[in-house]
């Protein structure tokens, strides 16, 4: 459960000197509260924090998607309707039952990764990589700017479900068909899920927390919330937070297929990811990365940083029941979602939107 304030709220407590709003020019909906309280109209939550330092605010985003790398054009896409979903032909699926999903094509390192280490890559790094730096640029730190921050208080959490999976497969082939010995070196490095995280803060040189949280589809969720304690415990300033995956390989999609997971909708793959539909048949895979830049109200203001939204809290559990299936009476979503607006300070009727997750 995460609880972030949009600079369009008219109750933000942010009136930044530098302030910039994603595809500002398109009016915010009017605001509906979608969650009602159970037993009073309000949370019983503390005030929010002052505390400048402990305040951690938004100010960059960058993603790799089928949609391609620009934060605004996946926007207006999502806006317009548009669907990435189509027939896979990275490989050949026409033997599985499921042969589409929301592959990234063209997707182009040139300028974030070096030649040689491009070429090595899984592409879960790849992705994670470049959307990082993205997230930095558009935080206004690219450049000469990033040498300005102290780096010793930066770090890196980017997590990722599956990891290094094309990497894995091709280690575990080239054992069976050739031996041990033309294993590459680079087949546990590249494989393990925090590669990622460590890669990148190698590559930017930040030295603050930096780890992987590995929480299936809920994996970036957990790193932001993560990466927002770290900066209000004091233990870093900034951190590079978010997910990375690239699993539409023939070993991810089989193993997805053998789950019963996935729609099998092969003659209307746009329209075959229907969450909550009474017809739906499973969910689409897809790949990419999603990163934000999270830094400290105090460090973002000095350094005159744009300020997207505020992170003002969220909370973490398990249902403790089934490995798929939800509890049937709610328990562990209903306590999650009071946590987080517990600490956030949030009542009910202030939520604007409702997330949620099929």
């Amino acid at each position: 459960m995460q609880a972030l304030q949009s600079l369009h709220l008219s109750s933000s407590p942010i009136n930044p000197l530098h302030q910039k709003s994603h595809n500002a020019t398109k009016p915010p909906p009017e605001r509906i509260s979608f969650i009602k309280a159970s037993s009073s109209s309000t949370a019983s939550a503390p005030k929010r924090e002052k505390d400048p330092k402990k305040r951690v605010v938004i100010t960059g985003m960058g993603l790799v998607s089928v949609f391609g790398n620009d934060v605004d054009a996946y926007y207006d896409k999502l806006l317009a309707g548009e669907s990435g979903i189509g027939t896979i032909d990275r490989f050949d699926a026409s033997k599985f039952p499921t042969r589409f999903a929301g592959q990234i094509r063209g997707f182009n390192a040139q300028g974030y990764i070096d030649g040689k280490n491009d070429r090595r890559l899984d592409n879960c790094l790849r992705y994670c990589i470049v959307a990082g730096k993205k997230a930095l640029e558009d935080a206004d730190l690219g450049g000469d700017k990033l040498s300005k921050i102290d780096k010793e208080k930066a770090g890196v959490l980017v997590g990722t479900g599956m990891g290094g999976l094309q990497v894995f497969s091709d280690g575990v082939q080239s054992l069976i068909e050739k031996g041990h010995r033309k294993i590459t070196p680079f087949f546990i490095p590249y494989a393990i899920t925090n590669m990622g995280s460590a890669l990148l803060a190698i590559d930017l040189g930040f030295m603050g927390p930096n780890y992987s949280i590995s929480t299936a589809c809920a994996t970036s969720n957990y790193c932001f919330y993560a990466a927002a304690n770290h900066i209000r415990r004091g233990e870093a300033d900034m951190m590079i937070a978010g997910g990375t995956e690239a699993a539409i390989i023939p070993i991810g999609l089989g193993g997805f297929v053998a789950c019963r997971a996935l729609s099998q909708r092969n003659d209307d793959p746009k329209t075959a990811s229907r969450p909550w539909d009474r017809d739906r048949d499973g969910f689409v895979m897809g790949e990419g990365a999603g990163v934000l830049v999270m830094e400290s109200l105090e460090h973002a203001m000095k350094r005159g940083a744009p300020i997207i939204a505020e992170y003002l809290g969220g909370a973490v559990n398990c249902d403790a029941y089934h490995m798929t299936d939800p509890r049937a009476d709610g328990l562990g979503v209903s306590s999650c979602i009071e946590r987080g607006l517990e600490d956030a300070g949030v009542s009910p009727e202030e939520c604007g939107l409702l997330k949620l997750s099929q």
